[in-house]
């Protein structure tokens, strides 16, 4: 098939490209900024297009300039940034009105498990209405996957389990940390996706995607140190709600600040799947489904960037995911090997013995001084 994903340089889209790709699918690869693409190691291998899909005519000129497409991947989210529910419920609104101007078959959509309830955080949502906005009178059929916590390096929802455990000797556990949650590794998320796309197995709908475990978020930071060879100590606390420990996190966890604190406040939630899931429909993966600890040893055995088509596991961390991913010691590595001689670089790797509260001290040192080194751009 031919098909475009919206969101190609993020997290999943970045990652779900190489997957279609190595299916034999034909794929365009649609971003606001085309030149994005060259940091890409599958850029060879796609067509790309400027797509804005907050602007009518962005979206438009991005479905002439594809061409015919059978299926797109709509990634697409302003999580973390001012408005951005309605933001992304008028990009969700005007790609579907573009696909079913252009033929296209059928839209697949990943959002988030929305729990019962009224009182959604702001994430849940919009995540909802987004899906709500994709479906369209005569256009293309909706599949929307809902998944919850993702495990791998790389994504938001794993980095912040990294930082807190890798920074905090003891670890604070509200009431709410024991929410019950259903996880999914990179790998399986990428599975389902790649099979959304076919019509013949799984109908328009929408339909939860998790692993064989369900967890919590405590239970989470527990495996993440446990895996990670660390020891913590707990500190159960009563009466931090995730408002306040959203502002925290956003102030003291190297990820942008307003993803953090978005993604926090829907812990105030059970994320449990529904009954309707995909796992009904299409048989798990070869080998099974990937579980909790396997996928955090997954996750913490890649000690270096990779281009994301050469990755020889998703979980691992590609170059082109954030900066800020990966962990402190792997930070200050990048920092610190570009002003050290060769000689002298093997004495990084004793930054593992180093106590996490002093690396997260070095790493912030070292970004702030990185911040006020004059940027030189090419002519």
């Amino acid at each position: 098939m031919r098909i475009l994903v919206t969101g190609a340089t993020g997290y999943i889209g970045s990652r779900l490209v190489t997957a279609l790709l190595s299916e034999g699918h034909e794929v365009v690869a649609a971003t606001r900024n085309p030149k994005r693409l060259a940091d890409f190691g599958w850029y060879d291998e796609v067509d790309g297009v400027a797509l804005d899909a907050h602007d009518e005519d962005s979206v438009a000129n991005a479905f002439a300039e594809a061409g015919p497409i059978d299926v797109i991947y709509y990634l697409v989210h302003g999580i973390g940034q001012p408005d951005f529910r309605e933001a992304d419920n008028r990009g969700a609104a005007n790609v579907a009105n573009a696909a079913k101007a252009a033929g296209v078959r059928r839209i697949v959509y990943l959002g988030g498990f929305v729990p019962e309830g009224d009182q959604l955080s702001e994430h849940l949502t919009s995540r909802a209405e987004v899906a709500h906005a994709l479906n369209v009178e005569g256009g293309p059929d909706v599949v929307w996957l809902g998944a919850a916590l993702i495990i791998g390096a790389g994504s938001t929802s794993f980095e912040m389990l990294r930082y807190v455990s890798d920074r905090f000797l003891l670890m604070p556990l509200p009431g709410w940390s024991s929410n019950p949650i259903d996880p999914i590794s990179i790998s399986d998320v990428l599975y389902y996706l790649v099979a959304a796309a076919d019509g013949d197995r799984v109908p328009a709908g929408a339909y939860d995607i998790y692993g064989p475990e369900t967890s919590s978020y405590a239970d989470l930071l527990r495996a993440y140190a446990r895996n990670a060879g660390k020891w913590r100590a707990e500190l159960p606390v009563i009466g931090i709600d995730t408002s306040l420990v959203s502002k925290v996190t956003a102030a003291v966890l190297p990820v942008p600040g307003g993803l953090a604190s978005d993604l926090v406040e829907s812990l105030d939630h059970s994320m449990v799947a529904s009954e309707t899931g995909l796992r009904d429909l299409i048989p798990d993966p070869p080998g099974g489904l990937v579980g909790i600890d396997e996928a955090m040893r997954r996750a913490l055995s890649s000690r270096s960037r990779t281009p994301v088509n050469q990755l020889t596991d998703p979980h691992h961390l590609a170059d082109s995911d954030p900066p800020w991913a990966g962990g402190d010691t792997l930070r200050i590595r990048q920092l610190a090997e570009p002003f050290m001689p060769s000689f002298a670089q093997a004495a990084l790797g004793l930054l593992e013995a180093v106590p996490g509260p002093v690396a997260a001290a070095v790493r912030t040192g070292l970004d702030t001084l990185a911040d006020f080194v004059p940027k030189v751009t090419p002519a």
